[in-house]
């Protein structure tokens, strides 16, 4: 295993995190405790050190569960990392009420690294109103977390402004080679470099998509390349190859995952990729933005609709499926995150959005084809 520290903590962490959002489950879908303690366990004995848990993970059971992992250890050889639920943050006194329930469902004194989870321009706006990073430093100076960041799903942008607005510890940003200039992005990254905060990279396989199926024409683009490895190396080397990420996060789900997870932590060092390398997978990246079909870029532009089509949504699981060559996997997706009366079947075609779309996408054509691909 090999370890890295971030600038403005001393901790040594395993550049692999064990992320505890994706235990096994049993198939009434709780944690199967007996395989996910094995697999806790099998980390800890092969050196991963940092943990990263959340309030509403595994429907609330997460960090409860971890509780029992914590207490069959020494307390400071683990880096435990939980996050204030920043949605359900309805006045200043909920936060130091949730940070006390963690704490208890954990059974430890004290979070090494606590983050606001899943910042976004809405939330950042609402919590700093209430004086979150008040609390922040109050928590900090009762001993009740040590080291400040949080994790992030919005622009640029926004980002920025919150990296401005604070002299945070760390952030946790999606991080991966097709994501680029996706919510923060590398250039959120950069900018987090040269303001000395660290980076913990969620979603290196982007959910496994990076991996499995791979479309002919992007497996055509990895045979060029002159190394033989898995999409799995591939992948999270080319996370590790930045000297900025102290962590990488991965939700591993079998022993088998975690096994090639650990053995790649070996081997994956700071800057393993050369120019030519960078170069390949820049090009896998853009054969993989030339399978999306509906170039919607998500502005919001064309909401609301008159008749509650969640049209940016319906765009985003439609051209995740045609980007991935995975209609099984995102038919189910469609189904579970695009409410009944917000799917592309709703749409009318009265037009309404099509003026509104600065990309000229002829709007209601393109939901037929999404209603008739997932129908």
């Amino acid at each position: 295993m090999q370890y890295r520290t971030m600038p403005k903590s001393p901790d040594k962490l395993s550049i692999l995190g064990f992320g505890c959002m994706r235990f096994p489950t049993s198939p009434e879908g709780v944690i199967d405790e007996e395989q996910s303690m094995a697999m806790l366990e099998h980390a800890y004995a092969n050196g991963v050190n940092y943990y990263d848990t959340a309030y509403p993970y595994h429907g609330g059971a997460s960090e409860s569960f971890l509780k029992g992992f914590l207490a069959q250890h020494d307390r400071k050889s683990i880096y435990l990392a939980t996050k204030l639920p920043c949605w359900l943050i309805k006045e200043p006194s909920d936060m130091m009420r949730y940070l006390d329930e963690q704490l208890d469902k954990l059974g430890t004194d004290y979070i090494d690294y606590y983050l606001l989870h899943a910042l976004n321009r809405k939330s950042w706006t609402s919590l700093r109103k209430m004086k979150v990073m008040k609390f922040m430093e109050q928590a900090q100076a009762m001993g009740k977390i040590r080291h400040i960041g949080f994790s992030f799903h919005d622009d640029y942008k926004t980002f920025k402004k919150i990296v401005d607005a604070y002299d945070w510890t760390f952030c946790q940003i999606m991080f991966n080679y097709l994501d680029t200039h996706y919510q923060a992005g590398f250039k959120g990254y950069k900018l987090a470099e040269s303001r000395g905060i660290s980076v913990v990279a969620m979603e290196p396989l982007r959910g496994g998509k990076l991996v499995s199926p791979i479309p002919p024409e992007i497996e055509k683009l990895w045979k060029r390349a002159p190394n033989k490895r898995s999409m799995v190396e591939r992948a999270l080397r080319w996370v590790w190859n930045w000297e900025n990420v102290s962590t990488l996060l991965s939700g591993m789900s079998t022993m088998e995952q975690l096994n090639e997870n650990l053995r790649l932590a070996d081997i994956c060092p700071v800057g393993s990729l050369d120019d030519s390398e960078i170069k390949l997978y820049q090009k896998v990246r853009r054969a993989y933005i030339k399978r999306v079909p509906i170039l919607c870029s998500e502005c919001r532009y064309c909401m609301p609709c008159p008749y509650g089509v969640a049209i940016p949504s319906n765009f985003g699981v439609y051209n995740e499926a045609m980007m991935f060559n995975d209609q099984k996997r995102h038919s189910r997706e469609y189904a579970m995150f695009i409410p009944e009366n917000a799917r592309a079947n709703k749409c009318t075609n009265c037009g309404a959005c099509v003026p509104k779309c600065p990309q000229k996408i002829a709007i209601p054509d393109e939901l037929k084809k999404v209603r008739d691909y997932f129908a």
